[in-house]
């Protein structure tokens, strides 16, 4: 089922209780998002593969194939687009799966439908970055990060991030050799520290090492937090 606004780009549902189904449609055509809603996983991942869509948002326990199923397909097969993962269990387990699968944010149920846009406009936000040209490349060690296109290279090899692994990489090196604590991070990268614990930051940094190698920029500092360095 598709709705027909959809100024804002199509978002892709998963989710088979079909009253939080539907409450999550209302309130995102209400913000002038287009919605694509499926009820199990194996229609979900066929939609998003199909459609397009500007992003999902995935129940994880599904009937057919688990959210983090779809999101694990995704990925492998280079999609990158934003995934934020209903869960209906506050364990912090299951948080850090779905994160190192590559989703970009979560929200446990039961959960404010305006609190689910705001993180489904909040990623997108990201996404979109800065027109082309409108800000130069940041450089720190044998990373190169474009702000513009979002593109990242590590000693010359393209890089896929999701895009609060961008951001979060971005933020680090924006200002080179400064130490952020996790705090600061969730506030700045995520922009809602009172909802996330400092563990999602902990996750992200290590999927971005995995993904730079041996040219990872991002060093700890015990005790405090995470810096961009040479």
């Amino acid at each position: 089922m598709t709705a027909d606004t959809a100024q804002r780009g199509l978002v892709l549902v998963v989710e088979d209780e079909p009253a939080i189904a539907d409450l999550v449609r209302l309130y995102l055509i209400r913000d002038g998002f287009g919605v694509h809603l499926e009820r199990d996983g194996e229609a979900g991942l066929f939609a998003a593969r199909r459609l397009r869509p500007v992003a999902c948002v995935l129940d994880i326990a599904l009937p057919r194939m688990a959210g983090t199923e779809i999101c694990r397909r995704l990925r492998e097969a280079g999609d990158w687009m934003p995934v934020i993962f209903l869960t209906a269990r506050d364990d912090e387990v299951d948080r850090i799966v779905g994160l190192e699968l590559g989703a970009d944010d979560y929200v446990t149920k039961p959960f404010s439908p305006r609190e689910l846009v705001a993180r489904v406009r909040a990623v997108l936000r990201r996404t979109a970055g800065m027109p082309a040209g409108a800000e130069q490349p940041r450089v720190v060690g044998a990373v190169t990060l474009d702000p513009g296109r979002r593109t990242v290279t590590a000693a010359g090899t393209p890089v896929q991030l999701t895009s609060t692994e961008f951001d979060l990489l971005a933020y680090l090196m924006a200002r080179p050799g400064r130490v952020f604590t996790r705090e600061e991070l969730l506030a700045g990268v995520w922009g809602y520290a009172a909802h996330a614990g400092t563990r999602t930051v902990d996750v992200h940094v290590a999927q971005v090492r995995a993904k730079l190698g041996a040219a990872s920029v991002i060093r700890t500092h015990r005790g405090v937090g995470y810096a961009a360095d040479a």
